[in-house]
């Protein structure tokens, strides 16, 4: 089985909407999906970051990224990702790889396709001289654990192996390092609306 990363450009929107609707069916707001706006924006500002994974030539997965100037104030995923746009938010003068969303048909899921879209965004980062990939992580198992943990203590026994994430556990085997949390990142019941900026830093830079 050979994964290839390619970036999607408009004619890839009826395959992406299928990632979507399969990677977030209902009760996931159909709203949030990527519109055909939305992609014709990313590919507009920053088609290298605009990656689809295929099996076969079967659309399998996709991922989105911009380029921003890092810093560490808090933010939202609103603010960083223009609201899914990126037009206003793309920095192309920017010093980092930042890292919107990752979608995988259920039926892929386990085969390493999101590997491999990771795989290509720290090519990317290499290829363009950044410092860093980094995202913001969800934490869907700090739900269990808000009655005795603050998220940064949930986010220290994740990165200690004490407890294992099914986001930000997958992220740490990508080799991303947990940098901080930030509350109020995106709506999100499980996650408590908190994120984690994870990161992974060119050491050839």
């Amino acid at each position: 089985m050979t994964i290839t990363v390619r970036n999607y450009t408009l004619d890839d929107l009826d395959a992406l909407l299928t990632i979507q609707k399969e990677a977030f069916p209902p009760p996931f707001p159909e709203e949030l999906w990527w519109n055909k706006e939305q992609i014709q924006a990313h590919v507009d500002a920053f088609a290298e970051g605009a990656m689809l994974a295929e099996i076969g030539g079967e659309p399998v997965g996709s991922a989105t990224a911009l380029m921003i100037q890092f810093d560490g104030k808090p933010h939202t995923w609103d603010e960083v990702a223009d609201h899914g746009y990126i037009t206003r938010s793309h920095t192309p003068q920017g010093d980092s790889l930042y890292g919107i969303d990752v979608c995988v048909r259920p039926d892929y899921r386990g085969r390493g396709v999101a590997r491999a879209l990771y795989v290509a965004r720290k090519s990317l980062v290499q290829n363009r001289g950044l410092k860093r990939f980094m995202a913001g992580c969800r934490i869907p198992g700090y739900h269990a654990y808000a009655d005795r943990l603050t998220p940064h203590e949930y986010m220290n026994e994740v990165q200690q192996g004490r407890i294992d994430d099914l986001v930000l556990s997958f992220m740490i085997r990508q080799g991303m390092t947990p940098l901080q949390v930030m509350e109020n990142y995106l709506e999100d019941e499980e996650s408590k609306d908190c994120a984690v900026i994870v990161e992974w830093k060119n050491e050839f830079r």
